[in-house]
Formats: structure tokens, sequence, C-alpha cells
């Protein structure tokens, strides 16, 4: 699994320092999806996840205190848009089509797609499902869902409203692959070991980032934070607590 799975502090070799930025113990409202697991998801009532360690050592910098709010990912960007949230958290792919709308940090992990599949079907590929002998699954909206229909067609490629849905579509046999992001495909292989595995991997390579209202000085202000946790080695440390070697 770690052969596609990329963390960005080592790219940030050079000390910098500290961030600059003081949001003065701003209480900031952040809109997610909690069912992408291990980047977010409800545990005994509480968001936790990659993405809220790292947002949690990010305001520890410059000073502001998260408040997660759990939302369906359909009109996720819309509503952040809206001014609803003050910034969207949800293991987002950085995607020219949504800069339109919104502004996004630098990234702060890049993940490869791949497809999640039953062990005992580990082994066919990609062609496997473009020729229709196998179904392929995905979360709608989602960059995933884009490079599947891309990849597969329309009518080969079904959607659903979570990736738990289609995770659960999988284990039913109702559908053989969910084209997912490395880093979820990995926390589902672990969960659910000897069941599924991840047949094929590398299809794309995607960097992930904080999501802002357009011209928001959170963004500037966020980047501080982030090369702060890049450079000091608390993003690696992230990385590998949430993805063991």
């Amino acid at each position: 699994m770690k052969n596609f799975l990329i963390g960005l502090a080592a790219a940030t070799a050079l000390a910098l320092p500290a961030a600059a930025a003081d949001l003065g113990g701003r209480v900031l409202k952040i809109g997610s999806d909690t069912t992408y697991p291990p980047h977010e998801f409800i545990e005994d009532g509480v968001v936790k996840g990659f993405d809220v360690d790292v947002v949690a050592e990010i305001c520890a910098r410059i000073n502001c205190q998260p408040n997660w709010v759990s939302t369906a990912w359909d009109g996720i960007f819309a509503a952040l848009a809206a001014g609803e949230f003050d910034m969207v958290v949800s293991g987002v792919t950085i995607t020219e089509e949504r800069d339109k709308i919104v502004d996004f940090s630098d990234p702060y992990i890049i993940v490869e797609q791949g497809v999640l599949m039953r062990v005992a079907d580990a082994g066919k590929t990609i062609d496997d499902f473009k020729s229709g002998a196998m179904k392929l699954a995905s979360q709608n909206g989602t960059t995933n869902a884009a490079l599947g229909e891309e990849l597969v067609g329309r009518d080969n490629l079904a959607l659903f409203d979570a990736f738990n849905n289609a995770v659960v579509a999988l284990q039913n046999g109702d559908v053989d692959g969910v084209i997912i992001d490395s880093t979820s495909a990995a926390a589902y292989e672990q969960e659910f070991a000897g069941q599924l595995t991840v047949g094929i991997t590398g299809l794309s390579s995607d960097p992930l980032g904080l999501v802002f209202q357009e011209g928001d000085a959170l963004q500037d202000a966020f980047n501080e934070g982030l090369a702060a946790i890049k450079a000091d080695g608390t993003l690696d440390a992230l990385v590998l607590k949430w993805w063991p070697k």
C-alpha cells in the first residue's frame, strides 16, 4: 500500500520560521463529509482522522479552534461559497473546476487512485472493468467517480452517496471494485483484512488541499501553518500515525 501513498512534508526540506499568522483564537466552522476514513470519520460522537489532526496542528501554530460540522458531500463546495462554512476539509482533491468557485491551500498530501476489490478477484485488471465483465463503483461527485467514468464508461459505474456504501456493495457482491484514493483504500484494506485488497494501483496522482471561500485571508494563514508543520516534521509524523510502515 505504501508504494502509492506519498507524504509531502519531505518536499519542504528547508527550515522555515514558525507561522507568523495569528487568528486570535478564532473558532472556525469546518464542513466535512465525515464518512471518509481515515481522513475524517466519527467515533464515539467525535470527528477524528488524519485531516482532523492536520488542522489541529495548524491551528496550534496560527491560534484558531476548529469546530467540525458533519455534512453531506453533495453541495459541500456550494455551501462553502455561500458562507455556510469558514472552510471545508474532507480529503478534497485540488482541481481547476473546483478552483473556479473556491480557493485551495497548498497541497498537504498527494494520493494515488486505485481500485479496492475482493481478495478473490486480486489479479484482475482495469481492462476487466472496461470490458464490462466487472462492475466498478465510487462516490458521486468525486474525482474518483470522474476518473471511473472516463475509464469504464457511465453504464459500468455504480455511484453511491458515500464511499462506505460503495464498500458495502462490494462486500455484498453487487459491484466488483471501488475506485478510491489510496489513503482511504489502505484503511478499508486494513479493516477488512483477508476480505478486501487494493488490486489495481496508480490510476492517477492527486494533490489534496484545504478549501476556503474565494479571496479569504484564511488561505494565507493556513498556508503559513502548513509550511510550519511540514518544516518541523509534524506532517510526516501524522502520515506515519495514520499509515504506519
